[in-house]
């Protein structure tokens, strides 16, 4: 019996098989995100309802902000302690945004002007 043949690379030689497809993927992605970033842009001359193109235009950022994280952030490949540490900083940061808009949409925060 003769031993299994090994699939590792020859000494010397190294193996860009899987850089290869990694660059592959990112280029999809890239020509993906044009894509959807070219419907954002035509989706606001639509002619529909503002709420409509709103919230298209929330999903579709959505969409891209997640390619972007988990592809070229590379939260894909990373422990999924870093993903969980990553969405926790988001939360706290868009909490601090919420909390400081709704500060500052109360009607006292709007300064008082002198009257002739």
């Amino acid at each position: 019996m003769s031993a299994p043949a090994s699939h590792a690379p020859a000494a010397g030689h190294a193996d860009h098989g899987h850089d290869d497809s990694k660059f592959q993927i990112y280029v999809n992605i890239a020509m993906l995100l044009a894509v959807i970033t070219g419907v954002e842009i035509v989706g606001i001359y639509l002619p529909f309802a503002k709420w409509i193109i709103v919230t298209a235009l929330v999903v579709l950022s959505v969409v891209k902000f997640m390619y972007v994280i988990f592809y070229f952030m590379h939260l894909r490949w990373d422990k999924p302690f870093c993903t969980i540490m990553f969405f926790i900083g988001l939360v706290l940061a868009a909490g601090t945004a919420w909390a400081l808009v709704a500060l500052f949409m109360v009607k006292d925060g709007i300064p008082i002007t002198a009257t002739p």
